[in-house]
Protein backbone atom coordinates (compact mmCIF):
# COMPACT_ATOMS: atom_id res chain seq x y z
CA UNK A 1 0.00 0.00 0.00
CA UNK A 2 1.56 3.53 -0.71
CA UNK A 3 0.71 6.43 1.33
CA UNK A 4 -0.94 9.34 -1.08
CA UNK A 5 -0.82 12.85 0.26
CA UNK A 6 -3.49 14.71 -0.97
CA UNK A 7 -2.17 17.97 0.60
CA UNK A 8 -4.95 19.15 2.99
CA UNK A 9 -2.59 21.44 5.13
CA UNK A 10 -1.08 22.83 1.85
CA UNK A 11 -4.71 23.39 0.55
CA UNK A 12 -5.95 24.85 3.84
CA UNK A 13 -3.20 27.13 4.15
CA UNK A 14 -3.90 28.42 0.67
CA UNK A 15 -7.80 29.20 1.01
CA UNK A 16 -7.12 31.17 4.58
CA UNK A 17 -4.22 32.81 2.94
CA UNK A 18 -6.87 34.01 0.35
CA UNK A 19 -9.61 34.73 2.58
CA UNK A 20 -7.35 36.38 5.52
CA UNK A 21 -7.66 40.12 4.48
CA UNK A 22 -11.66 39.81 4.29
CA UNK A 23 -11.68 39.47 7.34
CA UNK A 24 -14.02 35.98 7.58
CA UNK A 25 -11.55 33.47 8.94
CA UNK A 26 -13.39 32.94 12.18
CA UNK A 27 -15.38 30.86 9.69
CA UNK A 28 -12.87 28.03 9.87
CA UNK A 29 -14.48 27.43 13.45
CA UNK A 30 -17.85 27.32 12.47
CA UNK A 31 -16.96 24.67 9.34
CA UNK A 32 -15.43 22.63 11.62
CA UNK A 33 -18.38 22.25 13.78
CA UNK A 34 -20.66 22.51 10.87
CA UNK A 35 -18.75 19.35 9.07
CA UNK A 36 -19.84 17.20 12.09
CA UNK A 37 -23.74 17.33 11.21
CA UNK A 38 -22.94 16.14 7.93
CA UNK A 39 -21.44 16.76 3.98
CA UNK A 40 -25.58 18.11 3.44
CA UNK A 41 -25.41 21.00 5.97
CA UNK A 42 -21.82 21.63 5.09
CA UNK A 43 -22.42 22.35 1.19
CA UNK A 44 -26.15 24.04 2.37
CA UNK A 45 -23.88 27.15 4.17
CA UNK A 46 -22.88 28.90 1.38
CA UNK A 47 -26.16 29.92 0.37
CA UNK A 48 -27.39 31.40 3.71
CA UNK A 49 -24.14 33.19 4.02
CA UNK A 50 -24.21 34.66 0.04
CA UNK A 51 -27.63 35.24 0.07
CA UNK A 52 -26.55 38.77 2.56
CA UNK A 53 -24.20 41.46 1.22
CA UNK A 54 -22.71 41.46 4.66
CA UNK A 55 -21.67 37.81 4.53
CA UNK A 56 -20.87 37.48 0.92
CA UNK A 57 -17.14 36.90 1.67
CA UNK A 58 -17.67 34.52 4.42
CA UNK A 59 -20.00 32.59 1.91
CA UNK A 60 -17.65 32.53 -1.03
CA UNK A 61 -14.81 31.12 1.73
CA UNK A 62 -17.47 27.88 2.11
CA UNK A 63 -17.99 27.46 -1.53
CA UNK A 64 -14.50 27.94 -1.74
CA UNK A 65 -13.71 25.25 0.30
CA UNK A 66 -16.14 22.38 -0.70
CA UNK A 67 -15.13 23.35 -4.10
CA UNK A 68 -11.56 22.09 -2.55
CA UNK A 69 -12.87 19.29 -0.99
CA UNK A 70 -14.75 18.00 -4.10
CA UNK A 71 -11.24 18.39 -5.63
CA UNK A 72 -9.58 16.48 -3.47
CA UNK A 73 -12.07 13.55 -3.38
CA UNK A 74 -12.06 13.18 -7.31
CA UNK A 75 -8.46 12.81 -6.84
CA UNK A 76 -9.18 9.99 -4.60
CA UNK A 77 -11.44 8.56 -7.06
CA UNK A 78 -14.34 9.56 -4.79
CA UNK A 79 -17.11 11.67 -7.28
CA UNK A 80 -18.72 14.08 -4.96
CA UNK A 81 -21.80 15.59 -6.42
CA UNK A 82 -21.39 19.42 -6.76
CA UNK A 83 -23.71 20.95 -9.58
CA UNK A 84 -23.87 24.25 -10.36
CA UNK A 85 -26.99 26.18 -8.29
CA UNK A 86 -28.46 29.52 -8.62
CA UNK A 87 -28.68 30.05 -5.22
CA UNK A 88 -32.15 31.62 -5.67
CA UNK A 89 -33.90 28.29 -7.90
CA UNK A 90 -34.91 26.25 -4.92
CA UNK A 91 -35.65 23.10 -7.38
CA UNK A 92 -31.85 23.48 -8.10
CA UNK A 93 -30.57 23.22 -4.22
CA UNK A 94 -33.25 20.59 -3.51
CA UNK A 95 -32.32 18.56 -6.53
CA UNK A 96 -28.33 18.78 -5.11
CA UNK A 97 -29.02 18.19 -1.89
CA UNK A 98 -30.44 15.07 -2.54
CA UNK A 99 -27.88 13.76 -4.90
CA UNK A 100 -25.96 13.99 -1.57
CA UNK A 101 -28.23 11.95 0.29
CA UNK A 102 -29.00 9.05 -2.59
CA UNK A 103 -26.96 5.82 -2.20
CA UNK A 104 -26.69 5.12 -5.58
CA UNK A 105 -25.21 8.56 -7.13
CA UNK A 106 -23.41 9.20 -3.85
CA UNK A 107 -22.84 5.62 -2.26
CA UNK A 108 -22.61 5.73 1.89
CA UNK A 109 -19.30 4.17 1.77
CA UNK A 110 -17.89 7.21 -0.53
CA UNK A 111 -20.01 9.90 1.86
CA UNK A 112 -18.04 8.55 5.13
CA UNK A 113 -14.86 9.11 3.45
CA UNK A 114 -15.58 12.35 2.15
CA UNK A 115 -16.80 13.47 5.83
CA UNK A 116 -13.67 12.33 7.02
CA UNK A 117 -11.81 14.02 4.59
CA UNK A 118 -13.53 17.24 5.12
CA UNK A 119 -13.29 17.09 9.45
CA UNK A 120 -9.35 16.95 8.65
CA UNK A 121 -9.56 19.51 6.11
CA UNK A 122 -11.82 22.10 8.30
CA UNK A 123 -8.96 21.16 11.23
CA UNK A 124 -6.13 22.70 9.56
CA UNK A 125 -8.40 25.47 8.29
CA UNK A 126 -8.67 26.12 12.06
CA UNK A 127 -4.77 25.45 12.35
CA UNK A 128 -4.14 27.68 9.98
CA UNK A 129 -6.76 30.33 10.81
CA UNK A 130 -5.08 30.38 14.25
CA UNK A 131 -1.88 31.28 12.62
CA UNK A 132 -2.71 34.13 10.63
CA UNK A 133 -5.68 35.38 12.22
CA UNK A 134 -5.69 38.82 12.00
CA UNK A 135 -5.38 41.06 15.25
CA UNK A 136 -8.67 42.75 14.50
CA UNK A 137 -10.30 39.00 14.24
CA UNK A 138 -8.62 37.33 17.23
CA UNK A 139 -9.44 40.54 19.98
CA UNK A 140 -12.51 42.10 18.22
CA UNK A 141 -13.30 44.40 15.13
CA UNK A 142 -10.72 47.34 14.72
CA UNK A 143 -14.25 49.75 15.77
CA UNK A 144 -14.64 47.83 19.25
CA UNK A 145 -11.27 48.00 20.18
CA UNK A 146 -10.60 51.64 19.19
CA UNK A 147 -14.39 52.28 21.30
CA UNK A 148 -12.74 50.34 24.08
CA UNK A 149 -8.98 52.39 24.40
CA UNK A 150 -9.51 54.64 27.10
CA UNK A 151 -9.07 58.91 26.20
CA UNK A 152 -6.01 60.19 27.04
CA UNK A 153 -6.77 63.86 26.86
Amino acid sequence: MVLQSYNLDRIAQKLVLKYRDKEVLNESHKMRQTAAYGLERFWGEQFRLLGKNKTRDAGEYWRDTWKELVKIMERAGVAVPNDSVNPANTDEIREMAQKLWNEEKFPTQDRQYTLAVLIQLCDSLVWWTQRYKKKSERDGSAEQLAQEEPNNE
